[in-house]
């Protein structure tokens, strides 16, 4: 599914931080499918979006200063802790 990382950390272009939860697909038309995504502030409100927009790459000419290739990218987060034992 293009990489999309299910339980994942994204970071949107604009600077939050967002889960993705799952994905869906659209009842109307059994083809669209949906990114079904948490942000990670705030009241932690759910959203959807079409996968295509969630993982296409930001509007170069809209957002010319953005340094971010894509809408939303995958956050790699690494545990701190070294010892799982205590």
């Amino acid at each position: 599914m293009n990489d999309l990382k299910i339980k994942g950390i994204y970071k949107h272009f604009k600077g939050d931080y967002y889960l993705v939860e799952d994905t869906a697909i659209s009842s109307d038309d059994g083809k669209t499918i949906y990114v079904i995504y948490r942000k990670l502030y705030g009241d932690g409100s759910l959203f959807i979006r079409e996968l295509n927009d969630f993982l296409d790459d930001v509007d170069k000419e809209k957002y010319p200063n953005v340094k971010q290739k894509k809408k939303f990218a995958y956050q790699e987060i690494k545990s701190v802790r070294k010892n799982f034992s205590n």
